[in-house]
């Protein structure tokens, strides 16, 4: 009974719109700046090319799974959760309806921190190219390296599976 009166007290709860709109200012203001500074330091970005947002696509994956997901950044996560952050599978963001629950729900939530991942990895290209490039290209292989032995785990499941099953 306990439970269902928690989660009629949190549909209750009105969204942290404030913070909400804070985060978004926060995410177009330093886009800006660097549009800013790229301008100063005279830095275009350089040739774009399908391949080159392939490899974008693939690291923003790869860095946004890391940060909502993998315990090596549960440290990350973890002012921002209820309980222990660990391994991003259970978390839940803290419900203070206040900047805290809506970093935890950014924070917790892959497809919204890739939002972020991205702008900053093609921030970084444009104003640190070889870092940039480094990093993305970095994090685009251990992205598609993830796909790869996912493939491999289910391939080689299904090849057990049908011997078992013929022997």
């Amino acid at each position: 009974m306990a439970a269902v009166t928690e989660q009629r007290e949190q549909r209750n709860q009105q969204p942290p719109y404030e913070a909400y709109a804070a985060i978004a200012g926060t995410y177009a203001g330093a886009l800006g700046a660097a549009g800013m500074v790229s301008r100063v330091l005279g830095r275009e970005p350089q040739c774009q090319t399908p391949l080159d947002l392939f490899v974008l696509c693939a690291a923003t994956f790869k860095a946004a799974r890391t940060v909502a997901r993998d315990e090596v950044t549960s440290f990350i996560r973890e002012p921002f959760v209820q309980g222990k952050a660990h391994s991003g599978d259970d978390e839940e963001p803290v419900q203070t309806g206040g900047l805290d629950q809506a970093i935890g729900e950014l924070v917790t939530c892959s497809r919204c921190v890739g939002t972020w991942v991205a702008a900053g990895l093609a921030t970084t290209q444009i104003l640190a190219p070889r870092v940039g490039r480094l990093l993305t290209w970095s994090l685009a292989t251990a992205g598609i390296n993830d796909f790869l032995q996912a493939g491999f785990a289910a391939l080689t499941q299904k090849s057990n599976e049908l011997e078992r099953r013929s022997g």
